[in-house]
């Protein structure tokens, strides 16, 4: 029989490896660092474990340890510039994601938005809601860049990030 902590852990770990892509190997050498550095006997159980990259962190003291990677401090700026395409409301729920164009595409700029509550989800151009599908079935097909953003009245850059979008998604 289980008890309610390994159910839990069970859970975690199950998350850990299906929805971030953390290894078995990962995660004995953040539990084994954890438990003999320090002092951590049930890792899957705190609240402040935290997944990315196929790693294991610890959010502790305002800086996050790769427990993977044997407690070498993480970015956390790399984390924050995810959290900041992340619009949230005012239950602190999450309502809006502008997601990263690219993988090497880090830039403030959030021109493209998945909203629940605009086209049933679907990624759109944010200032506009002109869905991005549209958009790069028009380029693709063969019509002109000013053709698109005069129908849309959005701008060239708006395309060609709608276009980019779709093309990696």
């Amino acid at each position: 029989m289980l008890s309610f902590n390994n159910l839990i852990e069970a859970h975690v770990l199950r998350a850990l490896r299906l929805d971030h892509a953390v290894s078995l190997d990962a995660v004995r050498k953040a539990l084994e660092y954890a438990q003999a550095e320090l002092n951590i006997d049930r890792l899957l159980l705190r609240e402040d474990l935290r997944a990315g990259a196929g790693e294991l962190f610890l959010d502790r003291y305002g800086h996050l340890l790769n427990l993977s990677r044997s407690g070498q401090l993480a970015m956390r700026e790399v984390f924050e510039q995810h959290l900041k395409r992340v619009e949230w409301d005012s239950a602190s729920l999450p309502i809006r994601l502008y997601p990263f164009l690219s993988a090497i595409s880090n830039t403030p700029d959030r021109p493209i938005a998945i909203d629940p509550r605009i086209a049933f989800g679907r990624p759109v151009i944010a200032r506009s809601g002109i869905s991005t599908r549209v958009i790069a079935e028009r380029i693709d097909a063969g019509e002109e860049l000013g053709a698109v953003t005069a129908d849309y009245e959005i701008t060239d850059d708006e395309v060609r990030q709608a276009v980019l979008y779709e093309h990696a998604a």
